[in-house]
């Protein structure tokens, strides 16, 4: 692998899109999007490799050496958050790009035939920034979600997932191939490997999640002339179920859950009217399945009572509701030996974010790999990661992905039980 090329690469695809703080600003099926989209798309056909787009959107560069075989998918995202940082899926989709084209060479020079073939993935709407839920692309593609109801879904102004990829010329029509094996690369997005020192993160699991789609709707008045006794004012109620969300934390142990509330829209936003309707997401992760299902219990307690104390109404859904997943234990001791080949030091981690890994988990025997995240900090413009952390999880997941070719997981094909556990 030529790293001096690879990180050519890297840091033109962090200029689509690129903000003024070293952030980039490519949100699903938008114009930023649509170039690296182009750009994808235009490295592939130079590799001279078969390009396909299914019709969620998903992208994938084919590499058939053995005819009729399945396919071993590596790859990764390149939409981003709002205001996101470069490093963030785009790295993995990069990675895999020069992996594909390291190991393709190999069997051009004649190397052994390998069991599988080989394809780089650009997943669709991993961030779910535009579009709710996330993980869109690889969960259509594994069968977790249906395409046509993710067609259907809409942004905050109205346009459809369908229109959007249509709009920007990337609503295709082809399948995606049939598949054998995946692993993708990713920064941490937290400081563990960073504070231990340790080169390569083997993602063993994933956390429990779960959102709640929130509306509190309370009564649109003015907010000059109606009494504050009279007012039923939405915003104000939102504001406390908002504290309600982070407080909850506070009833386990530290580090045992995580929440937030990330998206907030108001009616009728205006500076003279008391708001009528604020929809909120709310967002709850841990390691435990009962912690996070004790949260929702005492949120759900919490807010009966304040929507009784204001005299407004507040409706509660529960989405995106996300098991725990197990990795092949097969595919932690293949990266644990790929890593003790290249020399690089290595932990066991979960991921507590959600990653198209975890979609496809469910249909392949998948490998997922994390290297360090400068200061822990992601999904913002201060995001970084060093070029040299960046080299070496190339070289890793080239490693990977030589060996899942080469059938190391044939054995675990179709997936183990355990791993739907």
């Amino acid at each position: 692998m030529n790293s001096a090329v690879f990180l050519q690469d890297f840091h033109h695809v962090a200029t689509i899109g690129a903000t003024s703080n070293n952030g980039v600003d490519r949100q699903a099926a938008t114009a930023e999007d649509a170039q690296t989209r182009h750009w994808f798309a235009g490295w592939v056909r130079d590799a001279g490799w078969e390009l396909r787009v299914d019709g969620i959107g998903n992208m994938f560069g084919l590499l058939e050496w053995t005819p009729g075989a399945p396919y071993v998918l590596i790859g990764s995202h390149l939409d981003s958050q709002p205001l996101g940082g470069r490093f963030d899926g785009a790295y993995g989709v990069v990675a895999a790009l020069h992996a594909a084209r390291h190991l393709d060479a190999e069997v051009a020079e004649g190397g052994a035939a390998p069991r599988f073939n080989l394809a780089v993935v650009n997943w669709f709407n991993e961030e779910g920034g535009r579009f709710a839920p996330s993980i869109m692309g690889s969960s259509v593609f594994a069968g977790l979600l249906q395409r046509k109801q993710m067609l259907d879904v809409a942004d905050l102004q109205g346009v459809t997932v369908r229109e959007a990829l249509d709009g920007i010329g990337y609503l295709g029509t082809a399948e995606g191939p049939e598949v054998a094996g995946y692993a993708e690369i990713h920064i941490e997005q937290g400081r563990i490997l960073e504070r231990e020192g340790i080169s390569i993160g083997l993602v063993d699991s994933s956390w429990y999640t779960q959102k709640l789609d929130i509306e509190v709707l309370g009564e649109q008045s003015h907010t000059g002339a109606t009494a504050m006794a009279d007012r039923h004012d939405a915003l104000v109620a939102a504001s406390k179920i908002i504290l309600m969300v982070h407080d909850v934390t506070k009833d386990f142990a530290d580090e045992a859950l995580v929440s937030s509330v990330g998206q907030l829209t108001l009616e009728p936003n205006s500076p003279i009217v008391v708001a009528r309707r604020v929809h909120l997401v709310a967002d709850l992760r841990s390691g435990d399945p009962d912690i996070v299902k004790a949260a929702r219990a005492k949120l759900i307690e919490d807010i009966d009572v304040l929507a009784r104390e204001h005299d407004i109404k507040v409706n509660i859904k529960d989405f995106d509701i996300r098991p725990i997943r197990h990795f092949p234990e097969a595919g932690l001791e293949l990266a644990d030996k790929v890593a003790a080949d290249l020399g690089l030091s290595v932990r066991r981690i979960q991921t507590m974010a959600g990653h198209d890994s975890v979609a496809m988990n469910t249909v392949a025997p998948s490998v997922m790999l994390f290297i360090p995240s400068v200061d822990g900090v992601s999904h913002c413009e201060r995001e970084f990661t060093t070029d040299a952390d960046m080299v070496v999880g190339v070289d890793m997941l080239t490693g990977v992905a030589r060996e899942l070719t080469h059938g190391a997981l044939a054995e675990s094909f179709p997936l183990p039980a355990e791993a739907l556990a």
